[in-house]
């Protein structure tokens, strides 16, 4: 059997020779593509926006259906993320919202890399190649829904010790999530797909700029365990619900 380092310098030359053979044409093979190195660690997390859209450009096009496949028209229909004030304009496609839309230009600070982590096309299966992910497994191009769960989780009003879930109880604190957060776990959205300042100020204008991203376009049923990161002011004692939790942030997702 050839040992790990042997495996990976095939794939390194592997790779370097198809991303050569490409440069050299004016239209790469689709296997020369599928094998270009930016899909593979480590140069995926140096890949810019523009090398991924020279192929993948249609990510960025509107191309919302007119009628669902049952017949109901999309200008007559309110799509769930719709249903908050920070959402403006018609119905979109999932890479526009969050790329190119304007509450995302406003807030974020979103990368084709922050989630797609690459396309290895030989991930059929979890252990199948030298490159898998060491820290987590996702088939193909799909994206660590690790990732999609930090902004589209459940809203964790248990752990906050609220009485209820924020849409039932928004007004008890004036529909403002910084009644208490201008105190409690100031220390956030200091990572690299986000715009702090911009989240704070859109947080003073309307509780639906939080709510948006911590459970009012919930996607899945739980919630993600966000690292606890210290603040001014903060509890010596650890709560149970955070004694596992890590105190700081992916370290691909932290500023430099």
């Amino acid at each position: 059997m050839f040992d790990m380092s042997f495996r990976l310098s095939v794939v390194t030359v592997l790779a370097i020779w198809l991303g050569a053979a490409w440069a050299g044409q004016d239209r790469p093979t689709y296997d020369a593509a599928r094998w270009d190195p930016r899909h593979f660690k480590p140069l995926i997390d140096r890949t810019a926006d523009a090398e991924c859209l020279q192929c993948h450009a249609e990510v960025l096009k509107p191309s919302v259906r007119k009628h669902s496949p049952a017949g109901l028209r999309a200008d007559k229909s309110l799509a769930w993320y719709q249903t908050l004030d920070t959402y403006a304009g018609r119905q979109d496609t999932l890479h526009r919202r969050h790329l190119v839309s304007d509450f995302a230009k406003q807030v974020m600070d979103l990368r084709c890399n922050t989630c797609h982590q690459g396309h290895d096309p030989r991930d059929e299966a979890p252990g199948t190649s030298a490159t898998a992910q060491a820290d987590g497994y996702t088939l193909r191009k799909r994206v660590d829904i690790k990732t999609c769960l930090m902004c589209h989780g459940q809203f964790d009003w248990q752990v906050m010790g609220m009485p209820g879930p924020w849409k039932e109880h928004a007004e008890t604190f004036g529909n403002n999530c910084l009644t208490c957060h201008a105190g409690i776990r100031t220390t956030r959205h200091n990572v690299n797909f986000l715009k702090p300042q911009a989240i704070e100020a859109a947080g003073q204008d309307s509780g639906d700029a939080c709510y948006g991203c911590h459970g009012g376009r919930a996607w899945y049923r739980i919630p993600f365990p966000y690292p606890r990161h210290a603040w001014e002011g903060m509890d010596k004692e650890v709560p149970d619900w955070a004694k596992n939790r890590p105190n700081r942030s992916e370290a691909r997702f932290l500023r430099k």
